[in-house]
């Protein structure tokens, strides 16, 4: 099929996922991206074979992962979560260790392979659960800030980890490189928090509603020089991405404060419009269905993937999660924190790339990640919701009794 058809299939499956979402509301509340990823199995080669990636479908799709990850960066309050970040970055620090010494023990002490599978079991879909949380209402509650702190970490931790274990190179060139990156980043934040000159507030304000567009001109700017900076370092661009999210935030609420939500509501509408959803149905149309249901291996693999997740990535963030919340919530955030996919799909690519990983392997890891989407979402729902009803169902008991 032609870049053009291809296009239009996915867009079309990008459009009748959420009409799919909105039916099953009426049952239990799945995450759109099941339906995006479910559709584009569907319309893959696995299955009805309607649709292939190709040169042009795959630079769309990193944009899309590029977008997902820098919204995600845009999202995180740091005054906020400041004082969080230091038990998020111990328990990522944990999950890490924890990781690869159990892929160490899967892997059969292969290291290399050991580091793709362990980083590949401590990070969190952030730019996913972030949006769950947001259409829950729970994204500036207490539980909001701390998730958002958590899954932070568990989003940069495994891009700095990707950068300096599994770039092909020696550690201390990556992380002489990451320094520089660092470093650079650092000069970027000290100028986006100088006053901007008055013309710029001006020009966003006369621009916002005309074809200028200045101000979402110049995110995309933002995103596409330190994109492209991460890539001139030789460090993956998600990153990049990522940084541009956080800069985005400061230049925006430095520069013209009244109308930065409504800058970064035509950007998100780009981004949740057009090439998130992209990403999403086109990581249906390359997951390897066939690889997963061929010889029983990866299958069986599966259901341990995702009890991984839940022991590597939930285990530490519920023992060092804040003793202030209460405990459904800990409960809650230590299963958003083990919620996955975004970072699954681009490390194990990393892995099946160079061979590290078997198209089985990458198969099984992918599919636990969208499981981890699906299902701990709507436990940590639940575990919210029964905690709720605890208290009152007690007290009505002891009523009873009396």
């Amino acid at each position: 099929m032609s870049h053009t058809g291809t296009l239009v299939l996915i867009m079309a499956a990008a459009v009748l996922a959420p009409l799919l979402a909105k039916g099953a509301a009426r049952r239990v509340r799945v995450p759109l991206v099941i339906f995006e990823i479910a559709l584009g199995i569907l319309v893959g080669p696995d299955v009805l074979d309607w649709a292939r990636s190709d040169q042009v479908v795959d630079v769309l799709a990193d944009l899309g992962l590029a977008m997902l990850i820098f919204l995600a960066g845009y999202e995180i309050e740091f005054a906020a979560v400041r004082g969080t970040l230091r038990r998020a970055t111990g328990a990522w620090l944990c999950s890490l260790a924890l990781g690869i010494a159990l892929a160490l023990w899967i892997s059969g002490g292969d290291t290399y392979r050991a580091f793709v599978i362990g980083t590949a079991l401590t990070s969190t879909a952030l730019g996913t659960v972030l949006p769950i949380l947001r259409d829950r209402g729970d994204l500036r509650t207490p539980l909001g800030t701390v998730v958002s702190a958590f899954g932070a970490v568990g989003e940069f931790g495994p891009i700095v980890a990707m950068a300096l274990l599994l770039s092909g190179r020696k550690p201390g060139q990556s992380a002489a490189l990451l320094v520089a990156f660092g470093v650079i980043t650092a000069a970027v934040v000290w100028w986006a928090l100088r006053p901007r000159p008055p013309w710029f507030s001006r020009l966003v304000d006369e621009t916002l509603h005309s074809s200028g567009q200045f101000a979402v001109r110049f995110v995309m700017l933002l995103l596409a020089a330190m994109i492209a900076l991460a890539q001139a370092f030789g460090l993956d661009i998600l990153l990049g991405a990522f940084a541009a999210g956080a800069l985005t935030r400061l230049v925006l609420h430095g520069a013209a404060p009244e109308h930065s939500a409504e800058v970064m509501g035509r950007v998100e509408a780009l981004g949740f419009g057009f090439l998130v959803p992209l990403f999403y149905v086109v990581t249906g149309i390359e997951f390897d269905l066939r690889a997963l249901l061929d010889g029983g291996r990866a299958l069986a693999l599966l259901p341990l993937f995702l009890l991984l997740f839940l022991l590597v990535r939930g285990g530490p963030v519920l023992l060092l999660a804040p003793r202030d919340l209460p405990v459904p919530d800990r409960r809650a955030l230590a299963l958003y924190a083990s919620t996955c996919l975004p970072l699954v799909v681009a490390i194990t690519t990393i892995g099946v790339d160079q061979k590290v990983l078997g198209s089985d392997e990458a198969a099984a890891l992918v599919g636990a990640a969208m499981l981890s989407v699906l299902l701990l979402p709507l436990l940590a729902t639940r575990l919210r919701r029964a905690g709720r009803a605890d208290p009152p169902a007690r007290a009505s008991e002891q009523s009873e009794a009396w």
